[in-house]
């Protein structure tokens, strides 16, 4: 563990609290918390950033070990901007200082990052569930314009809080009546988090009620254009209960260069719930400000004003067989939607024309040559995707081949084919990605694509109906097991698709001239049924939006779900009944 030195700095009869570790390391990350909070909540961040820079965090006044100034007055924002200055020269006067704010932190640290000029003496700022006051109210007022009310509302009442603080005795007889011992449980409660109890919550909660009532009110009635040029780097706390994320969509006006991060987890989470995800994105930031080339995921985080806006907006989603049919119309789906897609594929050039048809329509999308069945190549696959972007918010497991023909036709060699790119094609994306997105606390959505086949027997398909037999049931245990990570994951049954697969399917114990026959009817027997790969793409995107476990599509689809699990003898029969082309 490094060790950190406690030291105090004044100004005009505050005294500031304030906490440095690698005092002897440049250049200078000031970290300043929020409310009801002191600096000890960013003891596991500071640590993890020590071991490259010189990091200070301090009691901002009225927490901690810091004064407690009378008077409403002495929490106005101008009284917090000249703190973190006075701390500013104490720690380094000569050279720029980068900030990260949480919460109230953030809030005030916008003031200082907004000043005219301050990009002389910042060099970046990383910003956590704390806006600008001033652009909050010009987004109410842009949203009210719009007749967006119902997104004002909703925000409104996340912040319930606020109007209660402005009471003059409820809040602080709260914290005096037992809150702040039980702060601790709150915070397990509501999200999920364990934390040591402070010695100052009680002070911390009751004085930190002034900057409420100090600052809410004037800069949210009269917002003022605050604009900066210190370069910005948004993280977004997806399940946010105090600060929405909608809030934040307008930042990029106000901001000349303005990174966007997002982590599936709570107010306080990036903090104590993924300090090693917080931490290294704020190093990544640092270091390419100072310099070192840009990684991957920060390239990609960066908000150009190019990007498709949409509901997935910020998300990445790999998607594997999507050179052709529902894998093709799943990126175009999922892109449209404001998505960046890797497309993958077998077929190098299928993956790079679903891409350009993508960025074509002013979408984002990366291609890469990838072999379900490969071990080698699809952990390639992750670790490419893993430096280039990150963990990924979405997955679709969809490459598969077909095969028919009946069990004594099947060679061993046509079984580990099939079993290799439809299951393990599966497991392969399905494990390589859970990982990430575990480690990086992402509660993404894993979607596996079955069949309708995977609800009956049949046996004119025993190798493609065990495959995709076997993908549903891996769902069904891999959904149980990430549940507890807020990982998502559908299987999708198509039935009757008009897609590629029936041209490529081989049908095995016949000769050439009869497999390019019954591939030719087969092909115009899904034509006539006429259902198209973009409304399984559809359903896909439902799957992911609302969680759903298993999806049969179309109704044959619907009704092989029926038959095998209401009446599994009926379906047993009809299995014997041979149909083929």
């Amino acid at each position: 563990m490094v060790q950190w030195r406690d030291t105090t700095v004044s100004r005009d009869g505050v005294n500031l609290a304030v906490r440095t570790w690698s005092a002897d390391k440049s250049p200078t990350v000031i970290l300043v918390h929020g409310y009801p909070d002191a600096n000890h909540v960013w003891e596991k961040v500071a640590e993890r950033l020590s071991r490259h820079f010189k990091v200070v965090a301090y009691d901002v006044r009225g927490a901690g070990n810091s004064s407690v100034p009378k008077g409403r007055a002495a929490y106005k924002l101008r009284e917090l901007r000249d703190d973190l200055h006075a701390v500013m020269d104490a720690v380094s006067p000569n050279e720029k200082v980068h900030l990260v704010g949480h919460d109230w932190g953030s809030i005030q640290t916008w003031e200082s990052v907004t000043d005219p000029g301050a990009e002389q003496r910042i060099a970046s700022y990383t910003t956590l569930s704390g806006p600008c006051l001033d652009h909050v109210g010009q987004w109410m007022k842009a949203r009210l314009r719009e007749q967006k009310i119902g997104v004002v509302l909703n925000q409104l009442s996340h912040s319930w809080y606020i109007g209660a603080f402005q009471l003059p005795v409820l809040a602080p007889a709260l914290w005096k009546a037992g809150l702040a011992k039980a702060w601790p449980q709150v915070l397990r409660r509501t999200e999920n988090l364990d934390s040591e109890p402070s010695a100052t919550q009680l002070q911390d909660g009751t004085h930190g009620i002034e900057l409420y009532r100090a600052n809410m009110l004037p800069c949210l009635l009269k917002p003022r254009e605050r604009y900066t040029k210190v370069p910005v780097q948004l993280i977004v706390a997806r399940d946010d209960n105090y600060v929405r994320p909608a809030m934040l969509e307008d930042l990029s006006q106000w901001t000349d260069r303005l990174w966007r991060r997002e982590l599936d987890c709570g107010h306080w989470g990036p903090l104590l719930q993924h300090p090693d995800v917080t931490a290294d994105w704020i190093r990544d930031f640092i270091q390419h400000i100072d310099g070192a080339p840009a990684s991957g995921p920060l390239q990609r985080s960066e908000v150009t004003g190019k990007q498709l806006k949409g509901p997935d907006s910020g998300k990445r989603v790999v998607i594997t067989g999507a050179g052709s049919g529902i894998g093709r119309e799943t990126a175009l789906a999922f892109a449209r939607r404001g998505a960046l897609v890797v497309c993958t594929d077998i077929n190098t050039e299928a993956a790079a024309a679903t891409a350009r048809v993508i960025t074509a329509e002013g979408g984002s999308a990366l291609s890469r040559k990838c072999d379900v069945s490969s071990t080698r190549s699809m952990e390639a696959l992750a670790n490419w995707v893993e430096k280039e972007l990150g963990a990924p918010d979405i997955v679709v497991n969809n490459a598969g081949i077909g095969l028919s023909g009946s069990l004594l036709d099947t060679s061993v060699k046509d079984w580990q084919q099939v079993l290799g790119v439809n299951l393990w094609g599966v497991i392969h994306g399905s494990r390589l990605f859970a990982r990430q997105m575990v480690d990086q606390g992402r509660a993404g959505h894993i979607v596996n694509v079955a069949s309708a086949a995977a609800f009956m027997p049949s046996r004119m398909l025993p190798a493609y109906a065990t495959s995709k037999s076997a993908v549903l049931m891996f769902s069904e245990c891999l959904r149980a097991e990430l549940g507890d990570h807020n990982i998502g994951v559908s299987a999708i049954c198509p039935g009757i698709i008009d897609t590629p697969i029936t041209r490529n399917t081989r049908f095995v114990g016949v000769d050439n001239d009869e497999q390019d026959r019954r591939r030719q009817h087969a092909h115009k027997l899904y034509q006539r049924r006429a259902f198209t790969p973009d409304r399984v793409a559809q359903a896909i995107v439902e799957a992911v939006e609302k969680n759903r476990a298993v999806v049969p599509v179309s109704p044959e689809a619907r009704g092989m779900q029926w038959l095998g699990r209401f009446t599994p003898s009926l379906a047993r029969n009809l299995a014997q009944v041979e149909i083929s082309p």
